[in-house]
Order: structure tokens, then sequence, then C-alpha cells
């Protein structure tokens, strides 16, 4: 098997047809999603930096590190789930292409379309839980048992609104073939 576009994928650029609340909302959430991977781009290289002050710090000053580690991992937690919504915008999430080649392009786009759908259920699962645990954390004041104590709410707000977005991005390559669009 080659990894490739999958045969159904569209390179276009607009997906959803028109003025339809799908495709105003498919061009919202890539605006978003665009915006996002910017500031993800700066908080990667943030942790980055961070980390290796902390790791000169250690080893030149010898030097305590109260907050580097906590903040660069708040960092790549905000991050990774933030940009969850982009990743499968591109379908860059993992996918298993073994029965590509031998289904039909019909079979293969209703496959798509069960493991978006299985995709969706984990997914909004997961977000709903991800926010009851930020309310929990904000509500109960919970902090990270470091010398520093963050706040817990922190990544688990990122957490969870990341894989609201990324419902949302599911949720639109479900209704997009429903709808006469183009499955991307």
């Amino acid at each position: 098997m080659i990894h490739g576009p999958v045969a159904d994928q569209d390179e276009s650029a607009s997906l959803a047809a028109g003025n339809t609340p799908v495709a105003m909302l498919e061009r919202a959430l890539s605006v978003c999603n665009n915006i996002i991977v910017v500031f993800a781009a700066l908080a990667l290289i943030a942790a980055c930096a961070i980390l290796s002050y902390s790791v000169l710090g250690r080893a030149v000053f010898h030097m305590a590190n109260y907050w580097q580690d906590e903040a660069a991992v708040f960092l790549l937690v905000g991050a990774t789930f933030m940009t969850s919504a982009y990743v499968q915008s591109q379908r860059g999430h993992v996918s298993i292409e073994a029965f590509v080649g031998l289904l039909s392009p019909r079979a293969n786009s209703i496959r798509l379309w069960l493991v978006d759908v299985a995709s969706f259920a984990f997914c909004a699962f997961f977000a709903w839980k991800s926010w009851t645990l930020a309310h929990e954390a904000y509500v109960d004041g919970q902090v990270s048992n470091s010398m520093w104590s963050p706040p817990l709410a922190i990544p688990y707000v990122l957490m969870a609104l990341g894989m609201t977005l990324l419902c949302v991005q599911i949720l639109l390559q479900i209704i997009l073939p429903l709808t006469g669009g183009a499955r991307r």
C-alpha cells in the first residue's frame, strides 16, 4: 500500500458549496484553525526555550527549576490538543489504509463515513469528560502538586476546547457528504 491521499479526497479549497451554514461553519473553523496553528507554533517555541533555559540553568548555575517543566508541559498540552482539529481537517491523524485498494470507491466512502461517525462518538465523549474535569478543577481550585502550583484548570480547559474543536471538525466531515459537498 502506498501512503497518499485517499482516492475520494478532493484537493479543492472550498469543500462545501455555496453560502450554506455548513460552508460558513467550515470557513470559520478553517480560519480559527489557522490562527490556532500559529499560536501553537509559538507555544512549541516557548516550550523549547523554557526547557533549554531550565537545562542550562541547572547545569551552569545550579539553579532549581520550580516552574519550567510544568510550564513546558502546559504549553505542549495546549499545542497538542488545540491543533487536533487542524490536523483532522488535513486528514493527518493515523488511519489504516489496508482496505483502500480492496474496496470500491463507494464502499470506501462508506467506510470513511463510518470511521468518522465512530471517531466523533469517541471524541464527543472525551470532550464532555474533559469539560467536566475542567469545571471540577476550576470549582475546587485544584492546583498542581509542585512548588509553583499553577491551576490545573488551565491545561484541562485547553484539552476540552481542543477536543470540542476536533468534534466540530469531525462533524463537518460527517455532514459534508450528506449535503453534497466533497469529502476531505
